[in-house]
């Protein structure tokens, strides 16, 4: 949790800081809660150019990923050379957002150096990177050397009718889009994998049909009929899938512990009454026969509905497959 959020900041006033000339105050703007401050900070930033450079550069090391962001867009349009190799680490950061704009950047900054590192990106889990990376790529000038090359190339634009005019030599870049945590993009794999009717494709598919979204695990199962799999294989890779339940053990000790929570967890919406009707009875009861009676008289009430609730759970059946 980030305990500064909790404070509110005043807002900085960016051309004042652009007239004296701080950079450290318009690199702390930065990290200001309003992207508009944001833009207007990284923007005053460009007008120094290079003298800003050192002073990013170092700022850099920043773990704060909204600060970051803007430190690397200012790099990219000031162009600074100094940083294609601190860009170049970043394009592993953990964020998604800071690899994303690392890409970007790079490609404003156009150096060969980063060629190398922005063609591994194209195989990033992520679409948002595999983006940038086309992008700075297209920039640089670069040009791929083979078709596998060229559909790592053309997925980072999505642009799914050249994967298929690639043919077969597009299928390792398509495996790698089905790490993608968007369904979409999985669909979009799995409807490309069956225009290219390639038995070659196997594999993704099959395995597609454990993945956790119930739509691409459907999509899997026609692509499967288009590349010529057995349907009788099908259903072993279908149990494999992750299931999603309630668990009766949390529903039953949520309903001992707190009657009524655990039908809540059910999606039970008379759960709450329960829980009304609890705090009721047992404000009375310790009013009139004392604390001890209160929990003596409770407990088998509270370790009955626990009880129901975890039969409850175990009745429901799972998300559809």
């Amino acid at each position: 949790m980030d305990f500064a959020s909790l404070f509110p900041r005043k807002k900085p006033d960016i051309g004042e800081l652009r007239q004296r000339k701080d950079l450290q105050g318009l690199i702390g703007a930065l990290r200001f809660p309003d992207v508009t401050i944001q833009k207007e900070a990284a923007s005053a930033l460009c007008t120094f150019g290079p003298d800003a450079a050192g002073a990013l550069l170092t700022a850099l090391k920043t773990s704060d990923r909204i600060g970051k962001l803007g430190i690397i867009e200012a790099l990219g349009k000031i162009r600074e050379t100094r940083a294609v190799e601190p860009l170049i680490a970043c394009l592993t950061d953990e964020s998604n957002e800071v690899r994303w704009v690392a890409a970007i950047a790079l490609g404003e900054i156009e150096d060969s150096r980063a060629t190398e590192p922005l063609s591994q990106a194209l195989k990033d889990p992520d679409k948002y990177v595999r983006y940038g990376a086309a992008f700075a790529l297209s920039r640089i000038g670069w040009k791929p050397r083979d078709q596998t090359e060229r559909a790592f190339y053309f997925l980072g634009f999505e642009e799914w009718r050249v994967l298929k005019e690639i043919g077969a030599p597009s299928i390792p870049a398509l495996a790698n889009a089905m790490k993608d945590r968007d369904a979409g993009v999985r669909l979009k794999v799995l409807d490309t994998l069956g225009e290219l009717r390639c038995r070659d494709a196997e594999p993704i598919v099959l395995k597609a049909l454990s993945d956790a979204d119930s739509d691409v695990r459907w999509k899997a199962v026609l692509t499967s009929q288009k590349i010529g799999i057995p349907p009788v294989r099908l259903p072993r890779w279908l149990a494999i899938r992750p299931r999603n339940r309630k668990n009766p053990l949390v529903a039953g000790f949520l309903n001992f512990m707190l009657p009524g929570l655990g039908y809540g967890y059910l999606g039970r919406w008379w759960g709450i009454m329960v829980f009304q009707i609890d705090v009721t009875v047992t404000i009375w009861i310790f009013k009139f026969w004392g604390e001890l009676n209160t929990y003596s008289i409770l407990f088998p009430v509270y370790l009955l509905i626990g009880i129901h609730a975890w039969y409850l759970a175990r009745k429901m059946p799972e998300m559809p497959a």
